[in-house]
């Protein structure tokens, strides 16, 4: 390869790896706004018709965006099972998540979710047979110990609704490993979609068996109306990272969630982690980027 073209070549991939950066950054400045919106509405609303609004928004957002340049191939698969089950599993998580919101600070939620990234290394072991040396491992175990420091289980300082974010994190950690087996047989659109597709009728198949309350006012309609907006192109912009860009290079952007779950929170709802809840967000953020940084190692030496 000449010299101009290895200049080219590297200037491609710049490019890529800023587009990546920048589609994370605007995911993550979007999910503390998805999450705000849920606890507000937490105050008055049950989570069911909340998780409702938040995927048939979502399935509104992937027709909109997808449907006119690809038709009825949107919904083609290969692996449907596989489709269902892992959209099944962000359903779960998102149903944990929101339950917790009621209950958990916004931050204290965002960081111990951070634990998701953890529990990904340690499940492709088993799953998808994947090699994590003792280095990693370790940051796994240090990466608990931070949510440990978080939750503080027996000194009753936590509210119980923190272990569903543990759940949420776990539930989504199975989602993301699924959707890598996923990734080689079917288009990204088609699998976001899938998740939309089958969270809204699970979703309404719910529905008639819990209390519905009519919007009280204008705010309440505006907020139930961007949940899926919000969350589906929040989504839409993650998926988009990773197509530019190797996991490595975006994944540490997506930790600055944490800072917008921290202004929102304390601007909205008053709440500003404790001490000890830094102290284990740190740990859990440093582990994470650990892992990262030996996966990158990693993939560099083989």
């Amino acid at each position: 390869m000449s010299q101009s073209s290895m200049q080219a070549s590297l200037e491609d991939y710049r490019r890529d790896a800023l587009r990546g950066i920048l589609f994370m950054v605007l995911a993550v400045s979007l999910f503390p706004f998805l999450n705000s919106g849920v606890k507000y509405l937490a105050e008055d609303y049950g989570t069911a018709q909340i998780v409702w609004a938040r995927y048939a928004g979502h399935f509104l957002f992937m027709l909109v965006v997808f449907l006119p340049s690809n038709g009825r191939s949107l919904f083609a698969t290969s692996r449907p099972g596989l489709q269902v089950v892992r959209s099944i599993l962000l359903f779960t998580s998102t149903v944990f998540y929101f339950t917790a919101l009621a209950y958990v600070a916004i931050p204290t939620a965002a960081s111990i979710s951070f634990t998701g990234p953890l529990m990904v290394t340690a499940m492709a072991v088993p799953l998808l047979g994947e090699y994590v040396g003792p280095r990693r491992w370790a940051a796994v175990l240090i990466g608990f110990v931070g949510a440990l420091i978080i939750i503080r289980p027996g000194l009753g300082e936590t509210h119980w609704a923190t272990t569903l974010v543990l759940g949420s994190a776990a539930s989504y950690a199975l989602y993301q490993i699924l959707t890598r087996k996923v990734a080689g047989h079917d288009n990204p659109s088609t699998t976001i979609t899938y998740a939309a597709v089958v969270g809204v009728t699970v979703a309404s198949l719910g529905l008639p068996f819990v209390e519905l309350k009519i919007p009280a006012d204008t705010v309440d309609w505006l907020v139930f109306g961007s949940l899926g907006l919000v969350g589906g192109l929040g989504h839409w912009c993650v998926v988009k990272a990773f197509q530019y860009a190797p996991v490595p290079v975006v994944s540490p952007f997506g930790y600055g969630q944490l800072i917008g779950a921290t202004i929102l929170g304390y601007a909205i709802f008053g709440d500003f982690p404790d001490l000890w809840t830094w102290v284990g967000a740190a740990i859990i953020v440093g582990s994470g980027l650990y892992i990262t940084y030996r996966e990158a190692v990693r993939k560099r030496s083989t």
